[in-house]
């Protein structure tokens, strides 16, 4: 299997190049020359597979410059109870007929992330290690990806993480999981903006080529090929877990910011898993709505992204989305350069013609918006209804994927984080007598020293801060 860029570059790499890479030279993204196919048959032989044995399968159809048996172990390593809680790994959560939630945050650090980077954790240090080689991840993070990335990363050889994130916009939960890592490997810069600044930096630093060779800069970013393969096995796990028989269709609902999520679900769908809509729930950021409503794809500046109480997902910038519209627009690089480059830089905006949006039913996706008003409605219903406590991103994937639910065919919710990530949100909806459980391990989290350093907007900064702390 090969990977080409977004962007017009044909050169073919392999699984192995880009994973190190992140961005492709030309700030394309990479994606497979063709996604593997799947038939009735394969999903048959794959039903019953435990989550780390279906976890091989699909991922040796992208992955064969690492050995089978190399694979296995990484496999194997990642995917266990002792670091999952449970043996499903992604378990079903029934709610009512025809919807359930799936259980994608019982990881260490209580995030769906950690389904892809305690896998990307054990890939870098594999093939660091076959290579004799550093490297020096960069990242940005909105809530989750941050500490997800670092506890993934914390002592691994031949790492180090520099993680970007904006100050002051997450929750207390989220800065302390980051924050109080002492490790000599991890290191937390604050910028003085929103996600979407730390995220433009993170690109800018990726595109200076020389500065990216010289101090061999990666990502752990939702850009890295890697980290979005890993998701898409949990696609998998939920339709395996949610229907009886191959052809049976499902939907799933996704709380969107950065596209990351719900593009794995869109590999998986181009691979032939019976998905019937993918429908992308947005917070009051509802860049991705409006595309999906009208073909316009709209960035906002910072002025103009809104802090909530869903704040993973306030992204105005959703860097994933290029490869959706990659595929959309027949795979034609010239026009994404186009459009992902020259047309955002200059209007800061674009809208697809009439023929191409009207392609987008095709692919299954609808989407819809959630406020601060219906995650508080939606976490009590669901608590007082079903005694289930969801936290709030959570709830704007349940809400919009109500609104989605056809006859027949099962809604599966993604859920994204545990809700002790955001206790000032659960006691606004619940009221001061319902506590988010924590594990032990994280009770007083929030009361540890914090080492991290706050930055303005400004990427030549943060290449100075890594090049004086990096050896080359």
């Amino acid at each position: 299997m090969k990977y080409i860029s977004t962007r017009g570059d044909k050169t073919e790499r392999g699984f192995s190049e880009i994973l190190l890479e992140g961005l492709a030279p030309d700030g394309g993204l990479y994606l497979p020359v063709a996604y593997p196919k799947v038939d009735a048959a394969t999903l048959a032989k794959w039903r019953g597979l435990s989550y780390a044995d279906l976890a091989f399968e699909i991922l040796s159809l992208y992955i064969d410059d690492i050995p089978a048996a190399d694979l296995r172990v990484l496999v194997d390593k990642t995917y266990t109870e002792a670091v999952f809680g449970t043996p499903q790994i992604v378990p079903l959560k029934s709610l009512e007929a025809g919807l359930c939630l799936e259980a994608l945050s019982n990881g260490p650090t209580l995030a769906f992330k950690d389904m892809a980077m305690q896998l990307l954790g054990n890939l870098f240090e594999y093939e660091l290690g076959r290579r004799g080689e550093t490297l020096n991840i960069l990242g940005a993070t909105s809530g989750d990806t941050g500490s997800a990335a670092e506890y993934a990363m914390r002592g691994k050889a031949g790492v180090n993480v520099f993680m970007l994130s904006p100050h002051g916009r997450m929750s207390p939960f989220q800065q302390a999981q980051m924050f109080s890592l002492q490790d000599a490997n991890i290191h937390n810069i604050a910028v003085e903006g929103v996600f979407d600044d730390c995220q433009d930096i993170v690109k800018a630093v990726s595109n200076d080529l020389a500065f990216k060779r010289q101090y061999r800069i990666g990502t752990v970013n939702s850009i890295n090929w890697a980290r979005l393969l890993a998701q898409v096995v949990y696609y998998f796990a939920g339709y395996f877990q949610a229907t009886k028989a191959e052809g049976e269709q499902v939907s799933f609902a996704v709380p969107s910011g950065n596209f990351g999520n719900v593009c794995a679900g869109h590999v998986a769908r181009m691979m032939g898993l019976p998905i019937a809509q993918l429908v992308v729930a947005t917070n009051e950021n509802n860049v991705l709505e409006e595309f999906f409503n009208t073909g316009t794809y709209r960035v906002r500046g910072s002025a103009e992204t809104f802090e909530t109480s869903s704040p993973s997902m306030d992204i105005s910038k959703a860097s994933n989305f290029e490869r959706f519209v990659f595929d959309l627009l027949g795979r034609e690089g010239a026009r994404i350069q186009a459009l992902f480059g020259a047309a955002l830089s200059k209007e800061g905006a674009f809208t697809l013609s009439t023929d191409e949006f009207a392609r987008v039913p095709a692919y299954g996706f609808v989407s819809g918006r959630s406020t601060h008003a219906d995650r508080l409605a939606t976490i009590r219903d669901t608590w007082q209804r079903f005694g289930v406590l969801i936290d709030t991103h959570t709830a704007d994937g349940l809400k919009v994927g109500r609104e989605h639910v056809q006859p027949g065919v099962p809604m599966i919710v993604l859920e994204t984080a545990l809700p002790a990530k955001f206790e000032a949100t659960i006691t606004e909806a619940l009221g001061a007598d319902v506590k988010a459980p924590r594990p032990a391990g994280l009770v007083d989290i929030e009361s540890r020293p914090k080492r991290f350093e706050v930055m303005p907007v400004d990427a030549a900064r943060v290449q100075r801060y890594i090049a004086e702390r990096v050896s080359i």
